[in-house]
């Protein structure tokens, strides 16, 4: 049955990464919002992504990993200006964007070449992602163009049956998405604003 809303204890963590490692898209709580989770390399399950949100292809997906030591494998390389930034604000709302390495699907990076990496500082995102054992997507569970969900009662409003399992873990803090940082080039440049405010990064961005 798809839909069904799973408890956040260690017992649907491991249910919900298991749907995941089958090609399943799984709704679960993050610091921010509920996320949508979709094993990274999987192209069937990201397209599948894309259609449940009405997301345009030309629009990258984000990705969580476990912890620093999971980028190098995603990445072409982490640069310099990377690294504080990365010590500072993970786990947290703020994602890094990288050149992305060559054996990433083409749609989780919309043909971009660029991908965005964060670790998220929620219990549950955070189990979920160690319990899958590699990256997974971590775009916002709701239609494209409408407001984020922070309760499992507005994902399953919104997506209902069309994801395998919601994680319900309450309600999330809300306010604003990650902050979104491009660091792939000579100087990190902000994206999207977001949780993670400028004046935050300021210190960063010289």
């Amino acid at each position: 049955m798809n839909g069904q809303i799973l408890k956040a204890d260690s017992r649907g963590i491991i249910k919900a990464s298991q749907m995941i490692l089958q090609g399943g898209v799984v709704a679960f709580p993050t610091e921010t919002f509920y996320g949508l989770g979709a094993d990274a390399l999987d192209i069937k399950a990201l397209q599948k992504i894309f259609q449940i949100k009405g997301r345009e292809e030309n629009k990258p997906l984000l990705l969580l990993v476990g912890d620093r030591t999971w980028v190098s494998g995603l990445v072409k390389n982490i640069p310099l200006a990377a690294e504080p930034l990365i010590e500072k604000f993970w786990p947290g709302p703020l994602t890094l964007v990288f050149d992305a390495s060559e054996h990433l699907p083409p749609i989780l990076t919309a043909n971009t070449g660029k991908v965005g990496l964060r670790i998220s500082s929620h219990p549950v995102a955070q189990g979920l992602v160690q319990a899958v054992g590699r990256a997974i997507t971590g775009t916002s569970a709701n239609l494209s163009g409408q407001p984020s969900a922070s309760l499992s009662s507005e994902v399953f409003k919104a997506l209902g049956t069309q994801v395998e399992a919601i994680l319900n873990g309450g309600k999330t803090a809300g306010g604003l998405g990650s902050t979104v940082l491009d660091v792939s080039g000579s100087l990190p440049k902000i994206i999207r604003p977001g949780a993670v405010s400028a004046a935050e990064l300021a210190p960063f961005l010289k």
